[in-house]
């Protein structure tokens, strides 16, 4: 289950995009292995909103594009694939027949502005934003150069996929 959560007015969200939004997260999933019922939620915010959670959970006060909240945690270097992959999930890690993979945070005001500033369409960025987080609350990351190859390369495609590409 994907909730969406639009709490910004300065830009207008087409259902089209949900929609496209709840197939990419769908299709990642079950790419990287998941195949149980989970749950993510996706939180739609303005810049102004998005500093101020990262501002009090990371202790950073700028404004950035998204913020990724997993629920699950894994050895150093490793992502659900090799962590979860053969793991037999207990009643006791899920919620209601659900794992709870996290949340996400999305400013979409700043997802705008990248897309100008990166030649390409709002919703191109907001994909790739929404597939970038995926992948941290699926443990990848980009701290480390071979991580973050791995992590673009997955992204890419991701996005390929549905023939969603740099303009």
């Amino acid at each position: 289950m994907i909730y969406i959560d639009d709490r910004q007015n300065k830009i207008k969200v087409k259902e089209d995009l949900e929609k496209l939004i709840e197939k990419l997260v769908d299709y990642s999933l079950k790419e990287e292995g998941l195949s149980i019922d989970y749950e993510v939620s996706i939180l739609f915010v303005d810049n102004e909103s998005i500093r101020g959670i990262n501002r009090e959970e990371r202790g950073i006060d700028r404004e950035t594009d998204v913020l990724s909240f997993p629920m699950l945690h894994y050895p150093q270097g490793e992502v659900f694939k090799d962590a979860y992959l053969n793991y037999e999930f207990k009643p006791e890690d899920l919620y209601e027949d659900k794992l709870i993979l996290g949340d996400i945070v999305l400013s979409l005001e700043k997802a705008e502005e990248q897309g100008l500033e990166f030649n390409h369409s709002f919703e191109r960025e907001v994909c790739y934003l929404i597939i970038h987080s995926i992948l941290h609350l699926l443990g990848y990351d980009h701290m480390e150069e071979e991580e973050k190859a791995l992590m673009r390369k997955r992204e890419e495609e991701i996005l390929d996929k549905f023939n969603i590409v740099r303009e």
